[in-house]
């Protein structure tokens, strides 16, 4: 044995480790390092595992129910550094059934694993898939764990952050005060195991200073469903809170045209931005059925209008009138469809496209930072090659995902798991 607990007090003990070197290889040496400083590790935890057990055997109430000391179970905890194997009380009640273990509650053991592993392991799922998960707690961690067990820990923590969806996170200290707030939501495909494509919603809040700089974003994600309820509920708490912690700040949608995200976005917002990017796209169209043999003279108009649009009021209404009264220089189908499209989508959306009060008030003008999302929260890791899956576990994936990505929520959930009072159902491996 490399590794020895020399001393004990209340609060600490003192680990001693012994690491074997090769002075002729520098890599073999950390590999060895690692090996004892994981030797070390199972001992520190069977030490922490062994101060989280109850010091006596007195009856205890659970939930109303008196349950009594029965004996000691042997049981194998899973940690970062290796397997520790554990004698800890269990109790039971008078009707037997379930047992319960304090030093699981106690240690907030999740399944069979410290909430170290727990949190490292669900971390890296989120980011990649099982075999790659795998693979980097092997040759990086000398710590070797079955698929099926990295899915199943993941897939436990995903249902205790779906048990605290309506906890109140802080908000990191901003450099400036928070003078508007954008708010956005988008879906993107994703396949599923027996539905086929379909769109998985993906929700931003960001927090805006006075000169328009970005200070802090909110990320939500929901896999897809019908409706939406769960998603809208979702993003509707995150907004009530927001606007509990900052009411005077200016709250602004920002979103593509579509009318589904309207509906939402006015409940909950007082002013409206139509994506000025998608905005761009067709009226760039427009340009090319305005000037099809003249790239300099479109170039031209386009940024004049783009310009326009930014910095002068009324502009929108003006560009529609001028694109329903042009006489087209050359009629084909594709040129005429290309300026139909640009008058339908500016007719239809000519009220969100308030860029000249947004660009004055510093508000941001693009949907961005929600199209972003879209990519990093679903598509990097649910849309990889070959991949199609089963609701849930999309659900679980996304949950962990936007709650990693949202600056220090990640800390701050497991910190209120940490302290959280857990005397519910007797805790079980899985």
């Amino acid at each position: 044995m490399t590794a020895v607990i020399l001393s004990r007090t209340e609060k600490t003990f003192t680990l001693q480790i012994e690491v074997p070197v090769d002075t002729g290889n520098m890599l073999t040496s950390e590999d060895l390092l690692q090996q004892a400083l994981n030797e070390g590790g199972r001992l520190g935890t069977g030490e922490l595992l062994e101060r989280f057990e109850v010091p006596d055997h007195d009856p205890i109430v659970l939930k109303g129910q008196k349950l009594r000391y029965k004996h000691q179970v042997a049981k194998r905890y899973e940690t970062p550094y290796g397997a520790v194997t554990y004698e800890r009380a269990v109790y039971q009640g008078h009707c037997e059934g379930k047992t319960w273990c304090p030093l699981d509650h106690h240690a907030h053991i999740i399944g069979a694993a410290t909430p170290k592993l727990a949190k490292m392991v669900s971390w890296k799922y989120s980011k990649m898939p099982a075999p790659a998960v795998a693979e980097d707690l092997a040759l990086n961690h000398s710590r070797k764990l079955a698929l099926s067990y990295i899915k199943h820990l993941s897939d436990a923590v995903g249902f205790l952050i779906e048990d605290h969806i309506n906890d109140e996170y802080e908000i990191p200290q901003l450099d400036e005060p928070v003078s508007s707030v954008a708010i956005g939501l988008d879906g993107t495909c994703m396949l599923l195991c027996d539905d086929g494509w379909r769109e998985a919603m993906c929700g931003t809040i960001s927090l805006y200073d006075a000169t328009g700089h970005r200070q802090y974003t909110i990320y939500t994600a929901s896999a897809p469903e019908y409706g939406k309820a769960c998603f809208l509920g979702h993003l509707e708490r995150e907004i009530r809170q927001i606007k509990e912690r900052f009411p005077r700040a200016d709250y602004v949608g920002v979103a593509d045209g579509a009318k589904d995200n309207w509906r939402f976005l006015k409940k909950h917002t007082q002013y409206q931005i139509l994506d000025f990017f998608h905005v761009m796209e067709y009226i760039g169209a427009a340009s090319q059925a305005l000037f099809p043999d003249d790239e300099k003279q479109r170039e031209s108009w386009l940024d004049d209008r783009l310009h326009r649009l930014k910095h002068k009021m009324g502009s929108a209404s003006r560009l529609l009138h001028e694109l329903e009264s042009v006489d087209l220089p050359r009629k084909t189908p594709t040129l005429v469809e290309k300026l139909y499209k640009a008058i339908t989508y500016l007719k239809n959306n000519v009220s969100l496209m308030r860029y000249y009060q947004a660009v004055k008030n510093e508000w941001p003008i693009g949907s961005g930072v929600t199209e972003a999302a879209c990519k990093t929260l679903v598509k990097q890791r649910l849309c990889c090659s070959g991949m199609r899956w089963k609701h849930g576990s999309a659900a679980i994936i996304l949950g962990i995902r936007a709650l990693s990505q949202t600056k220090e929520r990640w800390e701050q959930f497991w910190s209120h798991l940490m302290v959280e009072d857990r005397i519910n159902e007797p805790v079980s491996a899985f």
